[in-house]
Order: C-alpha cells, then structure tokens, then sequence
C-alpha cells in the first residue's frame, strides 16, 4: 500500500510529508493509535477518527471487506 496515495483518498493528503517525515509505511500505519496521530500532529479529532477508522478497514482481510455475495440471498 501507498500511504501517500492511501491519505489522499481520504482526503487528508496534507499529511503526506509527516507521514513521509516519520517513516509511516503500510506496516507501521496499521499499529497508530489515536496517541500516536496526535503525536504526529493530527489535531483534529475529525482526520484521528478518520484515519483510525481507515486503519482498522486496512487491517481487516480483503475477502470481509466486500459486499453480499448472491449466496448471502441478497
């Protein structure tokens, strides 16, 4: 994963260079907490809920992340 291209999908691409700055890549990202934004200077609650909802999507395997399938009787 490009966290660069993975921020800016989330529309928080100003925080490229920190994370850049701080050798966040894809391991890493996925161990921040809300400790660990703030740290990074992510003040706004909004972006650390973001980010950390994000992070937890990125966490989960692949094969839980998509919609019913026609066996689920959708």
């Amino acid at each position: 994963m490009d966290v660069a291209v993975w921020l800016h999908g989330l529309g928080l691409e100003q925080y490229t260079k920190t994370f850049r700055d701080n050798d966040i890549d894809a391991a890493v990202l996925r161990q921040l907490t809300s400790e660990d934004l703030r740290e990074l200077g992510v003040a706004s609650v909004g972006h650390r809920r973001r980010l950390l909802n994000a992070i937890r999507e990125a966490k989960r395997p692949l094969f839980s992340r998509r919609g019913p399938t026609p066996s689920d009787g959708n």
